[in-house]
């Protein structure tokens, strides 16, 4: 693309021509604006030219529209990225500039009648009758887009549809920005004698943070490194609650409160759905997905939810009567603050299993090369770290080389909390290469965590939750990384949502196999592999109170659906007790009515779509992963041939064919919907 170094406003901007190294050491918040604005002229004329063009072949017509935006998606994705990463009121105000400029412009696109003019002309000629199944599916899927997002509106609709895409780009946006302010915001000084049970490097960890803030003491945050010990191994039942509670009030506080903005992020929603054709805004996201429909995602759920209870039920009853067995007869009832607390007593008692004694063998750094190993073993791809300037100094760049030899990918990685930095970890990309005519060009992303950070005396030592995930979303890199289509709209983690799941929930079962822990699973001083008994006790204890970990994440999937399909956020009910009535239902303990968990749970209202309606992709994936890899556990976890098939039939593919088909080119038949109720013990 050809632009000019400068921004209108006559600035040197390094956003502009962005290549594959990216410049992050050089990229400021003042940049944004200028960059996007020099994109978006650029990009519409291209498209204007695009709709114009008096003739039409694949290669100068839907091959261009593929690519039309791409710089001002890269530029588009770095500055959401950095808001992100290092947020500040400068980064802020960049992102907030840049939101309705590009909400706009990518409205008005689906609604270009010149370019779906050209689109519908393209599609009754010959040559597009002719092509491969890969080009064919692109141009169907483009239709079907262009449709899905109104480009056969007119008049007072098209403008209707403009105002709510801007509008929900903006109340999401302010969304995501009170749960990260409110979580930045919150501390709590405690003396040591208050963290009587929490684990030892925890204590350290948090009175140095006191420290550093000239503070005496302890000082504790909602992040997750912090909160979850404590929820699990504070002693001090009042210091439980009052996380326990700040959590639970998230997003609520004057000046950061969620609520009104979630019944307008619901509304916005509907209205567009229903403008669009769709009866809820769960069938307008499900259309092109697995599942297909809200009711189908809603009755996945509560079948789930049906078969699951009992067990749920029994568990609860165990706890119950275990805890009363300790503390007395006449003891308060369990409160959700307590039940992480006693739910640990209770497994290191059957067990004589405690997780904490499992950080020592996962130091950040052995877990990442033992990873890598892994995806050597079974995928044929070698990771290496390389250099390249990070927008902060924990990040890290790696180079990806398949086993030819040839570079197709780089990514980068940033684990560690930050009160800039939102919570949570994810995988994005910057840019989608792929195979070209003159060879291969590499693809970028990244992976960001809020793991477990290191310490003066100490490396990053993981729990195996953290573990999972950093497996998890490698899981996603590799989606991206080592897909080898040539259409970029149908390249990497463009996949169905429920679909997209799947290569990142596989990766976490290597985990729990000793050949694949005994390359990464050793003691950070001596350099052991976890012992026999350990080991054994981990394994045994792997599905306690598995129907419990099932049911908060079916909580989490039929909150978000009957909140898009089923509640009317045009009418009186509240959204907030509404959500935590569904929510209490899957909790074991009374939720108190200040509850309010739904303010800030930014997958579903931090973007416009992001997993609003599609929480539940977690879960359908999760049976698509269960299944598959009992493949890898028939024919062993580094065969290279089912690696190799793994590759050829999903990683690789991206949305090049339906998902269905190529779950079924690797499986040889269609999931079975037992398997992850087989895994967990429930069946």
């Amino acid at each position: 693309m050809t632009a000019t170094q400068t921004d209108p406003t006559g600035v040197s901007n390094p956003l502009l021509n962005v290549g594959f190294r990216i410049p992050f050491d050089q990229i400021r918040p003042e940049h944004a604006e200028g960059a996007v604005d020099t994109l978006l002229a650029l990009t519409q004329q291209k498209l204007e030219d695009l709709a114009a063009a008096p003739q039409r072949a694949f290669a100068n017509f839907m091959a261009d529209l593929d690519t039309l935006t791409e710089q001002l998606d890269t530029v588009n994705t770095i500055v959401h990225h950095l808001d992100a990463v290092i947020s500040s009121p400068e980064w802020t105000a960049a992102k907030l500039a840049i939101l309705p400029r590009t909400s706009e412009f990518y409205t008005r696109l689906g609604l270009h009648e010149g370019l779906w003019d050209a689109l519908k002309a393209f599609a009754a000629t010959p040559e597009a009758a002719a092509l491969d199944p890969v080009r064919a599916r692109h141009l169907q899927t483009t239709i079907d887009e262009f449709r899905r997002e109104g480009a056969d509106l007119q008049g007072d609709d098209r403008d209707r549809l403009l105002t709510l895409n801007t509008r929900l780009a903006e109340v999401t946006s302010a969304f995501s920005r009170n749960v990260l302010d409110s979580t930045a915001a919150y501390e709590l000084y405690v003396p040591t004698e208050r963290l009587s049970g929490v684990p030892q490097r925890v204590q350290d960890a948090t009175r140095r943070d006191a420290e550093g803030r000239g503070q005496e003491g302890h000082r504790l945050t909602l992040h997750a490194p912090t909160l979850l010990p404590i929820l699990t191994y504070a002693d001090d039942r009042q210091l439980r609650r009052e996380l326990w509670q700040a959590q639970g009030q998230l997003g609520v506080q004057e000046g950061r409160d969620n609520r009104p903005l979630i019944r307008e992020i619901l509304k916005l929603r509907r209205e567009k759905a229903q403008l669009l054709g769709f009866r809820n805004f769960a069938d307008y996201v499900l259309h092109d997905r697995m599942a297909g429909s809200g009711d189908r995602a809603l009755s996945f759920e509560r079948d789930l939810d049906a078969r699951t209870r009992p067990a749920f039920e029994r568990e609860n009853a165990e706890l119950v009567a275990f805890y009363h067995e300790r503390a007395g007869a006449d003891a308060p009832a369990l409160q959700p603050w307590d039940g992480a607390y006693w739910a640990e007593k209770q497994r290191h008692e059957q067990y004589d299993f405690d997780e904490e004694a499992l950080r020592p063998y996962f130091p950040m750094d052995g877990v990442l090369a033992g990873m890598f190993e892994i995806v050597r073993r079974v995928f044929g791809v070698s990771v290496s770290e390389s250099q390249a300037p990070g927008w902060h100094p924990e990040v890290r760049y790696y180079d990806i080389h398949d086993e030819a030899g040839t570079h197709v990918a780089s990514f980068y990685t940033d684990w560690f909390p930050r009160d800039s930095k939102r919570a949570g970890a994810w995988m994005n990309a910057f840019i989608t290469g792929g195979p070209r005519e003159n060879g291969v060009e590499p693809h970028l992303g990244l992976m960001c965590g809020n793991m477990t950070p290191p310490d003066a005396d100490t490396p990053a030592l993981l729990s195996i939750r953290e573990v999972e995930t950093v497996f998890h979303e490698f899981g996603h890199l590799l989606h991206h990384a080592l897909s080898r289509v040539s259409v970029k709209s149908l390249s990497g983690t463009r996949v169905a949502w429920d679909f997209v799941e799947l290569p990142s929930q596989i990766m976490e079962n290597w985990v729990m196999e000793r050949e694949a822990l005994d390359l990464f699973a050793r003691h950070y001083q001596t350099g052991q592999t976890i012992p026999e008994d350990l080991f054994g006790r981990m394994i045994a204890a792997r599905n306690y109170r598995a129907a419990n970990a099932a049911m908060r994440q079916y909580s989490f999937g039929l909150t978000d659906l009957s909140l898009h399909v089923e509640f009317d956020p045009t009418g009186d009910a509240d959204p907030l007790p509404y959500a935590r009535d569904i929510m209490a239902t899957f909790i074991p303990f009374p939720l108190p009515d200040t509850y309010a968990q739904i303010a800030s749970f930014s997958h579903l209202f931090s973007s416009p779509v992001g997993y609003g309606a599609g929480y539940y992709s977690y879960k359908w994936a999760e049976v698509l992963d269960a299944d598959a890899f009992s493949r890898f556990a028939q024919e062993g976890i580094f065969n290279r041939d089912t690696g190799r098939a793994f590759v050829d039939s999903v990683l690789s593919r991206g949305n090049s064919a339906d998902p269905s088909e190529l779950y079924r080119e690797f499986m040889g038949r269609d999931p079975d919907a037992d398997a992850l109720l087989r895994r967990s013990g429930l069946l």
